[in-house]
């Protein structure tokens, strides 16, 4: 009787799935997501490298391109099968009108068991397959050994030893009694593995065309312009050559009808109204055999008002209080002679046409105002507002020395315990691989979860570990969790806030 109050007891508690669990699944989801989608415009991108390299010489290039067709064949039909089961699940858990960005039961435990593992129509044993397939089958076309073990990992679908040991199947070590969320975030991270895999053997296929050879058999005139499009009153000036030319025989070089006169076939002329332009003319020379080789040229040209570009170099929007990158030019015209002033902040000039913008006020536009000298005079070349607003949340984060001595940054998931008891303690900052830009950790909470299920929070009131929180962290064994939460920060532009997410750590 003992034992059974015991199993029901574990069962009510194993059902008692914290939110904090649940959003961390969601986080871990997102991330997820992103280096999914990544691949995919990585691998995209190869693809078409692949169709433009198999128009050009299909001869050349046929065996790679029919291999890069089967290699999205095998990927799309698995990255397809786990995109309907996570919708499968979460229509399961909400209803037809389910959103997988939206999940509103994301502790469901039932839906992920009846998708995958219902006696008849279960869809578990279909996906094994479905990987166990796949697996074999791309391993095969990688070369580097060590990848390929990345891979055959990535995709496994052994049972670990402890699970074995409960006599569970695949199927039912993954997805038996598991909320829904979850369910999701194992099926993104299956998507993200095929990615992976894909973009390992497409770089290998494109590696093995020269997709850069060229055979000359031709001689060509070409017209090399300074600039493509020239400001009313600036002055149009070109190159024009022949390829392959002769030193000690200079080819004659005619614009129209007339013969250019000046050295090194230098061309230049003043352009004194707007509008698209054709420099056209022909080159003339001889051949070794003494025959006359003519060559025509074209080359168009557009002349404009004059006009300026202001661009905010690492964003659409200023940042109150931080240093904002700021790039400027103007067609035609050198970047020391573009003088740039601005409105709402401060503005310091670096090197080139590049700035530092320090707006003031959140919520008041900063307007950009651009000067150039042009032929001897300084010309207004534009106005341009942009929006100021405050700094978003930063990342919370664990910074750490990995064995190669880098300075690396946890943001969650499975970490040493060792490497978590040697860090100092928390970071912060802005760091999505376009804006680096860090925070100072006024101080943070952190959450154990004890055997019974209560939340026990320890609070530091600095950036650092207290020794409770490590005395407690080296109590945690192998699998266990805790989360960071209740960051609070405060940034480059003064203002102090509290992250309003965890960060989940999970000892390793």
């Amino acid at each position: 009787m003992i034992n059974l109050m015991y199993v029901v007891l574990m069962a009510m508690l194993a059902m008692n799935v914290s939110s904090d669990v649940l959003k961390g699944f969601a986080l871990v989801d997102e991330g997820l997501n992103r280096s999914k989608d990544n691949s995919a415009i990585t691998n995209a991108a190869i693809y078409e490298e692949l169709d433009a390299a198999f128009k050009q010489n299909p001869a050349k290039v046929r065996q790679w391109h029919e291999k890069g067709l089967q290699v999205r064949a095998m990927c799309d039909t698995l990255y397809n099968l786990a995109e309907n089961l996570k919708w499968k699940i979460v229509r399961e858990a909400d209803g037809e009108d389910a959103d997988i960005n939206d999940i509103k039961k994301r502790d469901n435990l039932e839906a992920a068991t009846h998708v995958m593992l219902a006696p008849g129509v279960g869809q578990g044993g279909k996906l094994k397959k479905a990987i166990d397939t796949f697996r074999e089958g791309i391993i095969k076309m990688v070369n580097d050994t060590a990848q390929r073990e990345i891979i055959r990992d990535n995709l496994s679908t052994k049972v670990p030893s402890k699970a074995a040991n409960l006599g569970k199947n695949w199927q039912e070590y993954m997805f038996e009694n598991t909320p829904v969320i979850a369910a999701v975030t194992l099926l993104t991270k299956l998507q993200t593995d095929v990615k992976h895999a894909e973009g390992e053997i497409l770089h290998q296929l494109i590696s093995n065309i020269d997709v850069k050879d060229v055979r000359v058999n031709q001689i060509n005139a070409f017209v090399i312009p300074s600039a493509k499009t020239v400001v009313r009153g600036g002055k149009f000036s070109a190159d024009i050559v022949m390829a392959a030319i002769d030193t000690t025989a200079r080819p004659e070089i005619y614009v129209g009808n007339t013969l250019l006169k000046s050295a090194g076939g230098h061309y230049e002329t003043v352009c004194g109204s707007t509008g698209d332009f054709t420099l056209k003319g022909y080159i003339v020379m001889k051949n070794g055999n003494g025959e006359t080789i003519r060559r025509d040229f074209t080359q168009p040209y557009t002349v404009v008002e004059p006009s300026a570009t202001v661009s905010a170099t690492l964003m659409n929007m200023l940042y109150a209080g931080y240093q904002n990158p700021i790039s400027v030019s103007v067609p035609g015209v050198a970047v020391n002679k573009i003088n740039l002033s601005m409105t709402n902040g401060s503005l310091t000039k670096k090197d080139g046409g590049n700035y530092i913008a320090v707006p003031s006020k959140v919520g008041e536009d900063v307007t950009f105002t651009v000067t150039a000298e042009n032929e001897g005079r300084q010309q207004e070349m534009g106005k341009f507002t942009f929006h100021v607003r405050k700094l978003p949340d930063p990342t919370a984060y664990i910074q750490y020395t990995d064995a190669n001595g880098n300075a690396t940054r946890f943001k969650g998931g499975r970490l040493a315990k060792q490497t978590i008891l040697s860090a100092k303690g928390i970071g912060a900052a802005i760091d999505d691989g376009l804006l680096d830009i860090p925070f100072r950790v006024l101080g943070f909470e952190t959450r154990f979860v004890d055997n019974m299920g209560n939340v026990i929070p320890e609070v530091s009131s600095s950036s650092d570990f207290t020794q409770r929180q490590k005395d407690v962290i080296r109590t945690l064994n192998r699998g266990k969790f805790f989360n960071i939460t209740r960051v609070r920060v405060i940034g480059p532009d003064g203002i102090e806030r509290t992250l309003p997410y965890a960060l989940e750590v999970t000892v390793n």
